[in-house]
């Protein structure tokens, strides 16, 4: 039951950054990108400038902010796969971004607070 709910509320935050991004002038190109043992939560575009986007939703803090887990071994997998995007994509713009959007929630229907951090690293 926990994995759907996580699940769930994954699928709310990636819909709620993507509308987020997009009021931001953002191009969605693909959603979910899955490599062997990583996924992008989103692609975008934003310029001319290939951006790949990581999602963390919580409700509340009660299990730490969605920017406390952004560990190094999930920035690592994050650039591994994004250069493994860009193989798979050749024409797409050159310039490469990492973003992460922190979607934090008062319950499952109201939105506390929705932060975009541009070009994130460790």
């Amino acid at each position: 039951m926990k994995l759907r709910r996580n699940k769930t509320l994954g699928f709310l935050g990636e819909e709620l950054a993507s509308k987020y991004l997009r009021s931001h002038g953002l191009t969605i190109v693909e959603r979910n990108f899955h490599k062997r043992y990583s996924e992008i939560d989103i692609v975008a575009i934003d310029g001319q400038t290939l951006v790949f986007v990581e999602v963390k939703t919580r409700i509340g803090n009660k299990f730490g902010t969605p920017e406390e887990s952004i560990t190094p071994w999930k920035m690592q997998n994050l650039v591994r796969s994004a250069n493994f995007y860009k193989l798979l994509h050749p024409k797409s713009p050159e310039s490469l971004r990492i973003d992460m959007v922190s979607v934090v929630l008062l319950t499952p229907e109201r939105i506390d607070k929705i932060t975009w951090y541009k070009n994130i690293t460790l």
